[in-house]
């Protein structure tokens, strides 16, 4: 009972009531412009006091708001008036005006269908109230009987009489079931009339898969530089302070090369972050690349007490600008990887050449402690693979050598771009 009280009279049956009261009033231009047209092809001159005349000019005037539909704004403000008032979703409903002649020829079929049901039940909400209000005062106020109100001569019987009041509650209730069903109605086939198009929705589509990009971008860019830098900075600041007393000298170059991380990770941060400033382009500061940052990149992680062996047997100003800025960046994590998993002072070798037109990256450490059980874990590998598939290339990460004492991480890219 509660349930079928509130399918009738709840806020959305209500609010939904009210979008077919709204269409009721917009029918009523097209209602009089089509009384004008009925009036003289009938030869009548009341058509205001004629019901059948008068759902003939209701007839006529539909069309006439059909052509009216094409009006551009139709739709945005139709679809708005179904969203706030029908409970439609924003997703299920195009916002712009409709531009092919299937999008008009939809927009068409609602606006009749909205002004057609809303005429109707604006009519009812108009009629049945009084008429029903009279039925059930009519066996109290018994001055109700004798006046002029058009009243059935059946109810001057007594049991027509006694059931006057339930025909009253009952026509009630009818006006509410019927304007429920309209706005559910209205409500269901709002998507298909009003909704986007298969193009919409490629389109909307593709829009979100261009957004998520950029954030998955813009998440590997702050891990890798972000984080890096974080774990430089440590381990340089743990070296520092381990040796304050006995050796000043490594102690300014921690210090020299934390104040130089942090400052290069200031500037990268405005990099990364430019792809969220609407307008700004890819930030003030250019993203590092393998040409112009390795060597600072090596300085900066053996001032933290790293021992780093490098082999470059490539020419990085070869590569293409997007090869050598995601090539940097695969070095920085795997170093940082190294930072975090592997502890201060172990050896590690990078290795970067150009084999068969794919540049190849490798860095290896010794194995120690936990890191054994987790090869190939970690969110910046994750990364790295990402990096790597989007260029067309590949990434292996894990233990090797006769009894897995070494973990290697091996990426190879493509080392021709567009420049």
């Amino acid at each position: 009972m509660r349930r079928a009280v509130r399918l009738l009279f709840g806020r959305r049956a209500r609010l939904r009531w009210v979008h077919l009261i709204l269409g009721g009033a917009l029918a009523m231009p097209y209602v009089l412009v089509g009384e004008v047209i009925i009036g003289p092809a009938t030869g009548s001159r009341n058509v205001f006091g004629s019901f059948p005349l008068q759902l003939a000019s209701f007839g006529v005037g539909l069309p006439i708001a059909a052509l009216t539909s094409l009006f551009p704004l139709t739709r945005p403000l139709e679809a708005a008036a179904v969203r706030w008032l029908c409970g439609v979703g924003a997703d299920r409903l195009a916002t712009g005006p409709a531009r092919t002649r299937g999008e008009k020829a939809r927009t068409a079929g609602w606006y009749t269908l909205h002004l057609g049901l809303g005429g109707i039940v604006a009519g009812m909400s108009l009629a049945l109230p009084p008429f029903a209000a009279v039925l059930i005062a009519l066996p109290v106020f018994a001055g109700l009987r004798g006046t002029r109100l058009g009243l059935p001569g059946v109810l001057d019987q007594s049991w027509a009489l006694a059931l006057a009041p339930v025909a009253g509650v009952a026509s009630l209730v009818a006006l509410a079931g019927c304007a429920a069903g309209c706005g559910a109605l209205l409500a269901r086939w709002a998507p298909r009339l009003l909704g986007p198009t298969p193009e919409d929705r490629l389109a909307a589509a593709e829009a979100r898969a261009a957004d998520l990009a950029v954030r998955n971008r813009l998440a590997r860019e702050l891990h890798d530089s972000v984080g890096h830098a974080l774990s430089a900075v440590t381990l340089q600041a743990g070296a520092a302070r381990r040796v304050l007393d006995s050796d000043p000298e490594f102690v300014r170059e921690a210090l020299a090369a934390i104040e130089d991380t942090t400052r290069r990770t200031v500037a990268e941060l405005d990099a990364v972050l430019g792809v969220l400033r609407e307008g700004d382009g890819p930030g003030t500061a250019p993203a590092p690349t393998l040409a112009a940052d390795l060597d600072g990149l090596l300085a900066r992680t053996r001032a933290g007490g790293q021992r780093v062996t490098a082999t470059v047997a490539a020419d990085p100003g070869t590569l293409s600008p997007l090869v050598s800025r995601e090539a940097y960046r695969i070095v920085q994590e795997g170093l940082s990887n190294v930072l975090r998993h592997a502890g201060e002072g172990v050896a590690v070798d990078v290795r970067i050449e150009v084999a068969d037109g794919e540049l190849a990256i490798t860095v290896e450490n010794p194995v120690t402690g936990p890191v054994a059980s987790r090869p190939g874990g970690g969110h910046g590998l994750r990364g790295i693979a990402d990096r790597a598939r989007l260029l067309g290339g590949t990434m292996t990460a894990g233990t090797t050598g006769p009894a897995g004492e070494i973990f290697r991480l091996h990426v190879r890219l493509p080392s021709k771009g567009s420049r």
